[in-house]
Order: structure tokens, then C-alpha cells, then sequence
């Protein structure tokens, strides 16, 4: 598991569990379900490089879409409503795109 030393299994399960069905992904709560809120700011850069997939330095829409698949094989997708909240939430300086600061802003919100 990509997160593994980071977050536990039992907490993952429990976030992922949490928005199951389309349209009940809440970014704060899956963060703080999972056990991400409250990390180091190391843990959540460690969190921001596994999700962004290309290793670009920023996470893009469609590595948001996929964003739940990061914490475990098969998750479902974000729903495209879903995934634009998600960015919207996410992007501070308007640029389409999250970056590692605005992560860790959003982690700890």
C-alpha cells in the first residue's frame, strides 16, 4: 500500500467507506476519517507526491478524479461534480492545478 507508514489501514477503510456512493465525497472529512489531518508537514508532502501520479508537482484534475484509487486499488472514481469541488477547494491561486502548499492547506484546514 502506497500509504503504508503514513496512515493506517483501519483509518483508510473507514474514509474510504465513508463516501462510497457518488456524490458523498467531502474532502475534510475523508482527510480527517483517514487520519491525514493533524500529520507532519513531512507526512502530508509524502501523501502529496504518491497522488501526484506524472511527478509533475502538482495534482492535476484527472489525478484528482483518481484521487481515491491512491488509497486503495479499485476505489471508485470522483464523480466529475465531485472532482471540480475538489479543485476548486483546492486551488488557491486559480492556476487548474494543486500544488504542494495548497495541499498540505487543505489537509489541515
Amino acid at each position: 500500500m502506497a500509504f503504508a507508514g503514513v496512515l493506517k489501514d483501519a483509518d483508510i477503510a473507514a474514509a474510504l467507506a465513508g463516501c462510497k456512493d457518488a456524490g458523498t465525497f467531502d474532502h475534510k472529512k475523508f482527510f480527517k476519517a483517514c487520519g491525514m489531518t493533524g500529520k507532519s508537514a513531512e507526512d502530508v508532502k509524502k501523501a502529496f507526491f504518491i497522488i501526484d501520479q506524472d511527478k509533475s508537482g502538482f495534482i492535476e484534475e484527472d489525478e484528482l478524479k483518481l484521487f481515491l484509487q491512491n488509497f486503495k486499488a479499485g476505489a471508485r472514481a470522483l464523480s466529475d461534480s465531485e472532482t471540480k469541488a475538489f479543485l476548486k477547494a483546492g486551488d488557491s491561486d486559480g492556476d487548474g492545478k494543486i500544488g504542494c502548499d495548497e495541499f498540505a492547506a487543505m489537509v489541515n484546514v
